[in-house]
């Protein structure tokens, strides 16, 4: 029963590292300007055009 025990913590303990790795990639993702957002996608589209 023990065994259950740690592994059910275990199991809570990354789904709530996974909720902080994902939260904090969503503050940073919204932290761009929408002027940051194109101008980040014309050099995508440059680096796509010439690979």
């Amino acid at each position: 029963m023990k065994v259950w025990k740690v592994v059910g913590l275990a199991g809570l303990v990354g789904v709530a590292a996974t909720g902080v790795v994902i939260a904090r990639g969503e503050r940073k993702r919204r932290a761009y300007t929408p002027e940051e957002v194109r101008d980040r996608l014309k050099a995508r589209v440059k680096e796509a055009a010439n690979a």
